[in-house]
């Protein structure tokens, strides 16, 4: 039986789509640039592909940060401070939120039934700004994100971290729960967990396999009493 619920926030629980789109816009503003859809699209084709060198090992969490800005506005043309960028795009993420369909309410009945732990990758000032807003925490006995634990998603000592903070913690009886295959459920993998891929475009998986799948928390609860 599942006792242990860890669960992604991005786009597992929280729209992050909508709120980088909308925090990106306000930010590159203030530099002068017009949030167009051709920017905002290639702004996050850039901030993809530096999140990948992070998961790889390639690249450190500051490096991530400050270079997709640098890589964008290099595109542009555009002679702007990057790290000035990074630091107005995170107080802007950091102010809002958006939940996906159902998950509120699904995370609320959750609670009820099994324990709750957040793992994300995302940024701590960030990430705290945007559960407070949500008013998430209750809801979860303890929170880790990556650049607080040291370790990052989909790194095997990111989860033991996680696991050594936990009280009675046991494998077999959890779940990881999330929409990254590269992160949430390779990393489930590396840390012998079964793992649940978070899928509401129905995309091919490739070779990272998730055990379970589903198109949003809110079919979680019908998942659980199956297994």
């Amino acid at each position: 039986m599942i006792e242990f619920l860890l669960l992604d926030l991005d786009d597992t629980i929280l729209d992050f789509h909508k709120a980088e789109r909308i925090a990106l816009s306000k930010t590159i503003r203030q530099f002068g640039v017009e949030p167009t859809e051709e920017v905002l699209n290639r702004y996050h084709q850039i901030n993809k592909w530096h999140w990948e060198q992070l998961e790889l090992g390639i690249m450190t969490r500051a490096e991530v940060l400050v270079n997709r800005f640098g890589a964008l506005f290099q595109e542009l043309g555009i002679d702007v401070e990057p790290a000035a960028c990074a630091k107005s795009y995170e107080h802007n993420l950091s102010i809002g939120h958006y939940f996906l369909p159902g998950a509120e309410e699904a995370v609320k009945r959750l609670h009820e039934n099994y324990r709750l732990f957040l793992v994300s990758n995302g940024t701590a000032v960030v990430q705290h700004g945007r559960l407070t807003s949500a008013g998430l925490y209750p809801y979860f006995e303890q929170v880790f994100i990556s650049q607080e634990i040291g370790y990052n998603k989909p790194d095997k000592a990111y989860f033991d971290r996680c696991f050594e903070r936990i009280s009675g913690f046991i494998p077999e009886k959890a779940l990881m729960v999330g929409d990254s295959l590269t992160s949430d459920i390779k990393g489930g993998i590396n840390a012998g967990l079964t793992t649940v891929w978070v899928n509401p475009e129905h995309k091919p998986c490739g070779e990272i396999r998730p055990d379970h799948e589903i198109e949003g928390l809110y079919q979680l609860e019908a998942l659980l009493e199956e297994l």
